[in-house]
């Protein structure tokens, strides 16, 4: 059994690390807050642009985009989002694992695709597998703006426009409650089923509708990787805040039964020192 110096060591780092945890817990939750209002707030727009893009599609006769039209596909590409930092219970290995069996599910050779990361954790667990990773970046803030992903987005949709890959999928996590978020797949590029849930309505474009496609269409795919990225912070958040309290808990329930084995062996060897001193004494007596 361990020294009660050893125990009493054990409950004082507990509980320091508990405060620590407790202290993550907090930050995460003041984070989600704002995160949740973002991604809820860039809705709008996403449902506004998305019923433009789909009543010129399909309200209008002989309109056609590059980005629109189905074509063999000799290369595929993966946007996946993670975080750069762990501490967030199954968040990141859920998207990896979903993302990573998907590409061995659907190609024979690392050669037929490659991915852009988004996030340090997906970045170096696809490295160490070898995997073509044509674009990165890291470090981006708890609050991102659209400026801090516009040029890898942008860069995404360009190298499907010159046909370095035929299709674009996204990976992330979709924030559904602070305790529940959904790995999601989404087919980006080519944009073929954008208008699925869109209302049409009748609009009267200046200049021309091929002209208004050409613009709005890459803005519209750069939108759908902004609007993944705000979706999958908030659950990032949420996935560390519940991770934290999990760790704080688990802490609390370990100093209790330290507290209960310590208490055990302080009155044992209090035990053990009285029955001493009553032998000592009954020894003199004789």
């Amino acid at each position: 059994m361990a020294s009660l110096r050893d125990i009493k060591s054990r409950i004082n780092s507990t509980k320091k690390t508990s405060q620590i945890t407790k202290a993550m817990q907090m930050v995460s939750a003041s984070k989600l807050n704002r995160a949740e209002n973002n991604a809820k707030a860039f809705v709008p727009y996403m449902e506004k642009i998305q019923e433009v893009v789909a009543s010129i599609a399909l309200g209008s006769s002989g309109v056609d985009h590059p980005m629109m039209q189905t074509r063999d596909v000799k290369k595929t590409g993966y946007i996946v989002i993670t975080s750069d930092r762990g501490l967030a219970g199954a968040y990141n290995s859920n998207i990896l694992r979903a993302a990573y069996q998907a590409m061995q599910n659907r190609h024979n050779s690392n050669d037929e695709f490659g991915v852009i990361a988004i996030g340090k954790i997906g970045l170096n667990f696809f490295k160490k597998r070898g995997v073509n990773v044509v674009s990165e970046i890291t470090g981006l803030g708890d609050q991102p703006s659209f400026a801090d992903i516009k040029d890898i987005a942008s860069k995404a949709v360009n190298m499907f426009a010159d046909e370095t890959f035929d299709e674009l999928y996204l990976y992330y996590n979709h924030f559904v409650s602070a305790i529940e978020h959904q790995v999601t797949e989404k087919k980006l590029l080519p944009l073929t089923d954008i208008a699925t849930d869109a209302k049409l309505t009748s609009y009267e474009f200046e200049p021309s509708e091929e002209e208004i496609l050409e613009v709005l269409l890459p803005q519209y795919a750069e939108s759908l990787v902004y609007g993944a990225l705000l979706d999958g912070k908030a659950s990032e958040h949420a996935a560390r805040m519940t991770a934290m309290k999990s760790a704080t808990d688990n802490a609390k329930e370990l100093i209790n039964n330290l507290t209960l084995v310590y208490n055990r062996a302080r009155q044992a060897a209090i035990t053990q020192e009285i029955s001493e001193i009553v032998g000592g004494a009954a020894a003199q007596q004789q």
